[in-house]
């Protein structure tokens, strides 16, 4: 999947458990664009704390290919910062994704599901954070212990039960399985 994916194009040849573990090591902030390297501190105006991402790996974009060949070649840029902001982009992007679709269907509840959640205590963490800061706590995001199976499933009832509308807003299922 996507997370796993990149993970080897910037860290060669890893597991995903390595790769987390590359990413529980490292500092997002070093790679990661944020509001206050563009403002030197909060944006007041739009509400805009200094912390808030600008930009998934924005800071790359400051290197020529020459200078970022370097940087990796003298090991100045940490995999581990590339890591744990891959980890970060994959994981807001899946709260985002989610928190957008609750706006339509307005579930009480958004179910997440797939192995890259399985054991990825930090990816929950990420993503309840984001859901509940998004929806204004409207929302609450919960976590299967075997979502990894919940495709299956899905693939079952799809198959068995005819298609129909809903009378009322369905829980929303979010499904993560992007290893």
């Amino acid at each position: 999947g996507t997370f796993l994916g990149l993970a080897k194009l910037i860290a060669g040849h890893v597991g995903f458990e390595e790769a987390l573990g590359l990413a529980r090591r490292g500092d997002s902030t070093k790679v990661d664009l944020l509001v206050g390297d563009i403002y030197g501190g909060h944006h007041s105006d739009l509400g805009l704390p200094e912390d808030a991402i600008a930009a998934f790996f924005g800071k790359m974009a400051r290197f020529s290919a020459e200078e970022l060949q370097r940087s990796a070649t003298a090991d100045t840029m940490r995999k581990e910062d590339l890591m744990a902001a891959l980890l970060k982009l994959v994981t807001y992007s899946i709260a985002t994704t989610a928190f957008l679709y609750s706006k339509i269907y307005l579930p009480e509840h958004i179910v997440f599901t797939g192995n890259f959640l399985t054991g990825n205590v930090e990816a929950e963490a990420r993503i309840a954070y984001m859901v509940d800061k998004r929806s204004k706590g409207r929302v609450v995001p919960l976590f299967m212990a075997r979502g990894g199976y919940f495709g299956a499933m899905g693939a079952l009832l799809g198959a068995v039960t005819p298609s129909r509308v809903l009378s009322e807003p369905p829980t929303l299922v979010a499904t993560t399985d992007i290893q």
